[in-house]
């Protein structure tokens, strides 16, 4: 399991699980605001930018997506690991996400 609170807005906290999803979360009321779905196996890390408005996921499926939060849909699909995904960071300006993987490498995606 993972979780992220977004820099933006103290109530929204992401949260990925093994069930394959990412739930948003508003920790204010308990109240589930949405699931973000498509992930094929656990989602082990998210990341939100410093605007609040994007949201990336990396899983044991070896992908990482980026979400846009206002409309809770997957802009991109990210794949080119041999192994799961193990952390994933976004750059202040937003303009570089960076991951790691169990196969041991590093990398940088430009947005």
């Amino acid at each position: 399991m993972t979780a992220a609170f977004s820099p933006t807005n103290q109530n929204l906290l992401a949260t990925g699980s093994g069930n394959n999803t990412i739930k948003l979360w508003d920790v204010n009321t308990g109240e589930l605001i949405s699931t973000l779905s498509d992930h094929s196996w656990s989602v082990v890390a998210v990341a939100f930018s410093t605007d609040g408005e994007t949201l990336i996921s990396g899983s044991w499926d070896k992908t990482i997506k980026i979400w846009q939060i206002k409309t809770n849909k997957k802009v991109v699909s990210l794949k080119s690991y041999t192994e799961s995904i193990s952390s994933v960071a976004i750059s202040s300006d937003g303009l570089l996400v960076a991951s790691d993987s169990k196969d041991k490498t590093i990398k940088l995606w430009h947005q």
